[in-house]
């Protein structure tokens, strides 16, 4: 390979080489590090010490550029949800709440709510799919300015069949996000590193839920200005906002490393590229420029290279993902984690209340938000230890176990400050699970479907396994009248149930994927 070509190329396309004689030396120094990597073997040695130090600090590297447009894009995305439970509610005082003004009634709420969930559920994968055709950044901002549009047309709402529609298309532009996500980290990153990753930019629903009631407080206050109402100002700022960020990830994200395949090859492949196709050049020079330099593409390549077999699929490969009885379990373990999350999401707030009467509207806000700090801790603690050890079952399994401890905690513990630790804990044991979920749907169907495998299992383990959200929202805690004069009794235990079926699924099928890599040794 043609190494002084590819240090002749870093230094013009850097611009910074000769600026100081210490950035040069740095600069230099660190290619003849890179050198002497690529010079150990005649193929990469992806084993060897030093080659693996090199490709910590590539994906560091990665993790700057990549990492917080994706926590900007989760959060932006999940905030719709979390606003429009809240403008419900908004300046309720002066009668001016969305519900209110539109004179919704219960069963309109539960109608728009549950076509929510149809939109995402139905649309999930179709959607996903198609992020394997075209470039993934582009197709995520698309998703994004989707998003900020429809949310600020919220502003306009007159009347109930509105709602019921505008929460339809809510859940189309919002399905792919979360699986979209989940593909896209997996063309940057190998399986083994993806669940820290994917728990970085998760901790964003969690900060969304926990500030979407500040935000909201603050529109109340100019409820009225210009005629309109405090919800109306909230859903228009958020759609404006969020729109401009959307159009910002052209930039901001890189498209797929298999876009720059010509790069990785020696470098005088760049001048043949830029005569025969000005135009991919210019996009990706300009939109999506690739984070790392020639050498750096080189390893990261090579250490990417089982990932990148074969990204072409048809219909019948499809069929083939479906069918497979490796992705129920998956299913069965998301809806499980998933439905308990959302559960406190919806009813976190009344389930506090219901240990302490006496609390206020402020010290439940107050209170609620700690479960979503324990939540983050939990993730950003967990998440790396589960990628040391490639131990997946039992890292989402003992995660689960806390949350069941957890819930009983809530459940039976005498004394409002226990039951209250009870939800801390619950926190705790959320975090990790949906990460680690799906990390291991990747890295099970990757190596034997490759790109439709990651595409097509995170968009159905994500959207069969939202299911579980509709559970806890309709079928327990606020859906279950009943069960709510009980402090949430019954529905804290039946949802234990659930996330006992969670543990056996992922114990019987970290079983089955145990003996099968045994066969294969």
């Amino acid at each position: 390979m043609n190494y002084a070509r590819d240090n002749d190329y870093c230094e013009s396309a850097d611009g910074q080489i000769g600026s100081s004689d210490s950035n040069e030396v740095s600069e230099m120094g660190h290619k003849k590090e890179l050198e002497q990597v690529f010079s150990t073997a005649t193929a990469f040695d992806l084993e060897s010490e030093d080659t693996q130090k090199e490709l910590d600090r590539i994906y560091r590297k990665l993790d700057r550029r990549i990492i917080p447009p994706l926590w900007i894009l989760y959060f932006l995305t999940s905030f719709g949800s979390s606003a429009y439970g809240v403008a419900l509610t908004m300046n309720m005082d002066k009668g001016h709440s969305l519900s209110q003004t539109l004179n919704l009634s219960a069963h309109q709420l539960s109608v728009a709510s549950a076509l929510y969930y149809v939109g995402y559920i139905v649309f999930d994968v179709p959607i996903n799919l198609v992020m394997t055709k075209v470039a993934p950044h582009a197709w995520l901002s698309r998703i994004v300015i989707s998003v900020g549009v429809v949310y600020a047309c919220y502003a306009a709402l007159n009347n109930a069949g509105g709602v019921i529609a505008i929460r339809l298309i809510s859940g189309i532009c919002g399905a792919g996000t979360w699986p979209g996500l989940a593909y896209y980290v997996s063309l940057w990153y190998p399986a083994h590193r993806t669940a820290r990753r994917i728990g970085y930019y998760f901790t964003a629903a969690q900060v969304s839920a926990a500030t979407a009631g500040l935000f909201s407080a603050a529109f109340q206050t100019i409820d009225g200005n210009r005629g309109l109402k405090g919800f109306q100002w909230f859903f228009l700022v958020y759609g404006v906002f969020t729109v401009t960020l959307g159009v910002s990830l052209l930039w901001w994200l890189p498209g797929r490393p298999s876009e720059f395949n010509d790069l990785y090859d020696e470098s005088h492949k760049i001048d043949q590229l830029a005569k025969t196709s000005v135009l991919k050049s210019l996009l990706n020079g300009t939109f999506s420029k690739h984070p790392l330099s020639p050498l750096e593409q080189q390893l990261h390549a090579a250490d990417m290279s089982q990932r990148y077999l074969n990204v072409a699929w048809t219909l019948k490969d499809l069929l083939r993902v479906f069918m497979d009885i490796r992705i129920w379990p998956l299913v069965i373990m998301y809806f499980g984690v998933v439905g308990t999350g959302y559960g406190i999401v919806v009813a976190g707030t009344s389930i506090i209340k219901s240990t302490n009467e006496s609390l206020t509207p402020i010290q439940l806000s107050l209170l609620f938000c700690p479960i979503w700090v324990c939540d983050l801790l939990a993730i950003l603690a967990i998440t790396p230890l589960s990628d040391r050890y490639k131990n997946r079952p039992l890292f989402f399994c003992a995660s689960t176990v806390v949350i069941i401890v957890g819930m009983v905690v809530n459940t039976y513990a005498p004394g409002s400050w226990p039951r209250y630790v009870g939800l801390l804990i619950t926190g705790l044991g959320l975090g990790p699970t949906v990460p680690i979920c799906m990390t291991w749907a990747a890295e099970i169907f990757m190596p034997k479907y490759q790109d439709v495998g990651v595409a097509a299992t995170s968009a159905l383990v994500s959207g069969l396994g939202n299911l579980g959200s509709v559970v806890t929202t309709y079928a327990l805690y606020k859906g279950w009248s009943d069960d709510v004069d009980r402090g949430f009794k019954y529905s804290n235990m039946t949802v234990v149930g659930i996330l006992g079926a969670s543990i056996i699924a992922a114990l019987l099928l970290g079983y089955t994927e145990r003996r099968r890599l045994r066969g294969q040794q």
